[in-house]
């Protein structure tokens, strides 16, 4: 069994367009979330989001590109450049065909699925672009990745809503760990704030009209978010053997399924995902200092995760960390994962835990320290990411400082 580390790290969120200034994001405390700039915003109930603003594409990609690119696609590849130039890795030879790429996402190209179906039954065209197939499909943004930078082991896309992106991770953790790889790069991305997209959610009727309070006893509902983050993860002696600079190592990961319902989640199934993860780390829960939570700000989702993370430490849940980095970026559905293990990142590098911001009234059935509102510096060695999906599919991954 290879050990696993991580070499790069890039993002674009509503925080910040790289991984240092969502760091400085982290550490201030700062609210992503605002009014959504989307086309008919008008004809929407749900008004807000993590959207990225100010970003424009002419300034990444040639026209070509754009016409080939949806904007999660772009997110990815701008994910991409940061978090593979830090890495320092190049590509050629031997390396290139044992490095591969994968990716998370729930919604894939929305946005061109939503522009195209507009121009077909509102404007009434009858043709639409030779790339709409090929611009909206989930591999999309893999495949990109995989032919700008020469990667030639396995890729593909995961979908699994909101876990998309910590099942891709888990996933790329194992090709490299059982052998099959040498290099990986994966995480996810997501761009739904357009106008389908958001209406699709509203019927939901889980969605917050004014903030996402996670935790918070009057919390009433998430807020989507869009945005990517990329990882390279590494086989360590590759690594240490190329003097790379080691942000942390991945040393655990788990997947279950509640088989119950296709919305509620299920206890008993999240916290078998947690002690899994736990157990295939080999780490005892007393270990774990800070759970990167999946905090989406629902009354059913919030609670729940806090009582599965009960079951699955017992007495050690008091002395946990726990937070929720969606109220500061927005639910990011299947990127939402990377995105958030960058905080698991910073916490174990930097030694800052990653607030739940817009936290107001303590909930008794969300009794644990939910690191409110402000950043707090704190030495851990262990940390766990959880991501929790619709249709009861979970995943939790564990990572250590090197």
């Amino acid at each position: 069994m290879h050990r696993v580390v991580i070499t790069g790290q890039g993002t674009i969120n509503a925080l910040a367009t790289s991984a240092a200034d969502t760091f400085a994001a982290f550490k201030e405390g700062k609210c992503g979330i605002g009014q959504l700039d989307i086309r008919d915003v008008d004809r929407l109930a749900i008004t807000i989001g993590g959207q990225v603003h100010g970003y424009d594409p002419q300034k990444e990609f040639n026209r070509q590109e754009i016409a080939l690119y949806d904007r999660f696609t772009q997110f990815t590849l701008h994910a991409a450049r940061e978090a593979i130039g830090q890495s320092g890795l190049t590509f050629t030879g031997d390396l290139a065909a044992n490095a591969g790429v994968i990716l998370g996402t729930s919604g894939g190209g929305l946005n061109t699925q939503d522009e195209n179906y507009r121009a077909v039954y509102e404007e009434g065209k009858n043709r639409v672009h030779p790339f709409v197939v090929p611009k909206l499909m989930n591999n999309a943004a893999a495949s990109h990745v995989s032919m700008q930078y020469n990667l030639k082991g396995p890729s593909f896309t995961v979908a699994t809503a909101c876990a998309s992106s910590n099942h891709a991770m888990g996933q790329a953790f194992n090709f490299i760990r059982s052998g099959m790889a040498r290099v990986m790069v994966t995480g996810g991305s997501e761009s739904m704030l357009c106008f389908g997209g958001v209406k699709a959610w509203e019927g939901l009727r889980v969605m917050s009209k004014d903030a996402c309070r996670p935790f918070s006893a009057n919390r009433n509902g998430m807020v989507q978010g869009e945005g990517a983050a990329v990882f390279v993860m590494e086989e360590y002696e590759h690594a240490k053997a190329r003097g790379a600079d080691i942000l942390a190592e991945v040393i655990g990961f788990a997947m279950t399924s509640d088989a119950s319902d296709i919305v509620m989640p299920s206890r008993q199934g999240a916290a078998r995902a947690i002690s899994g993860a736990m157990k295939d780390a080999r780490i005892n829960p007393s270990e774990v200092g800070y759970i990167n939570a999946h905090g989406t700000g629902t009354a059913a989702n919030d609670k729940t995760e806090c009582a599965a993370v009960s079951d699955a430490f017992g007495a050690h849940a008091d002395n946990l960390m726990i937070s929720s980095t969606k109220s500061m970026h927005g639910h990011v559905i299947g990127g939402t994962g990377a995105i958030e293990l960058l905080a698991c990142i910073m916490a174990l590098k930097d030694g800052v835990i990653a607030p739940t911001v817009n936290y107001e009234e303590p909930d008794p059935e969300c009794a644990l320290d939910v690191v409110p509102n402000e950043a707090r510096d704190a030495d851990v060695n262990v940390v766990l990411s959880n991501a929790f999906a619709f249709g009861g599919l979970n995943a939790v991954l564990a990572l250590k400082k090197v």
